[in-house]
């Protein structure tokens, strides 16, 4: 609302009612010839008086007018207020129900959702080199990632054999990624010294590192400063080792330094077995031959029974099955 001028408070138009009629008086009694001047001072005052009241009028409407407005303001305000209030309690009323968590979720900005998903990157597996390695591409691009904090038996390495439980890691890896969507997460360092992407692999809410754990188809592997989940990793561990799992079932074959092949040709040794000796074989009649009994007798033989080394029928005149007697 504007602020009353000096000449429209009530006070001025009472006092210049006051004084212009004496002033007017003043002058006629004076005779002044001059009319010009009363008339000058009745015009003057004429036309403050008009102005006054004028200008008065219009600061009333004016006043109008704002209360009006104001007054609709503060209406459409009381009733934005009071429907905000009613869409709250009914939000409440309806806290359990999908429609009202479909509600608030569409009125509430997307932050989390937004800073989880930014974590991750988006990859497909294309091919598996190892049971910790695999091939992917990231858009268009081509990269190789290995799986942080785990190792798994060698299978392709250029200058040592396979190792065992290495072709079990690779299965088990190919079976669950190979062709698949995948999500990758960092830890801190983003390459190995090959130049492989070092990575946490997910399928789905499952991570493919803890689960090579829990098989017993890898061993914890720290390399710092990458060790985000080592203490949830050490603890699958022990259960596999507990358990006797993989490459747990061999005592010293996996340690803290890698795996150790060499164990298994001392638990694969073959015991050498004795072979009895063979009992001389016996000397058949045909090989010993007496011409007389004579020379039975000269080899302390006699006499021969039927069955012995040298004994023929020729010897055994009477046919008794004694010869030389």
């Amino acid at each position: 609302m504007s602020r009353q001028k000096w000449y429209q408070t009530t006070w001025f138009l009472v006092l210049l009612c006051l004084v212009a009629p004496y002033i007017g008086i003043f002058f006629l009694m004076k005779r002044t010839k001059n009319k010009l001047i009363l008339g000058g001072v009745a015009v003057w005052v004429v036309i403050i008086l008009i102005g006054a009241f004028s200008d008065k009028k219009e600061n009333k409407m004016l006043t109008a007018t704002s209360t009006v407005q104001d007054s609709s303001d503060s209406k459409k305000k009381d009733e934005l207020i009071a429907k905000q209030a009613a869409e709250i309690e009914e939000l409440k009323k309806s806290k359990e129900s999908p429609a009202a968590a479909q509600a608030i979720t569409t009125t509430q900005p997307a932050a989390a959702p937004v800073a989880e998903a930014s974590k991750y990157l988006m990859a497909k597996v294309t091919k598996v080199v190892d049971g910790d390695t695999v091939d992917v591409l990231i858009g268009d691009k081509k990269e190789t990632v290995r799986f942080v904090l785990v190792d798994t038996p060698e299978t392709k390495h250029p200058s040592r054999p396979v190792e065992p439980y290495g072709p079990e890691a690779s299965k088990f890896t190919t079976d669950m990624l190979e062709g698949k969507e995948v999500k990758l997460e960092k830890d801190v360092s983003e390459r190995d010294k090959y130049g492989r992407l070092l990575m946490y692999v997910w399928l789905d809410d499952k991570m493919v590192n803890e689960l090579l754990l829990e098989k017993g188809l890898a061993r914890v592997a720290i390399y710092q400063p990458d060790v985000k989940y080592v203490d949830k990793f050490r603890e699958i561990q022990k259960k596999a080792q507990q358990a006797g799992t993989g490459i747990w079932s061999i005592e010293n074959y996996a340690k803290d330094d890698g795996y150790h092949p060499e164990v298994m040709k001392k638990t694969e040794e073959p015991a050498k077995e004795t072979q009895p000796s063979k009992a001389p074989a016996s000397t058949s009649n045909s090989n010993v031959s007496y011409p007389n009994c004579t020379a039975v007798k000269a080899a302390g033989k006699a006499p021969l029974h039927r069955g012995d080394p040298g004994y023929s029928s020729k010897l055994d005149r009477d046919n008794d099955g004694v010869a030389c007697e």
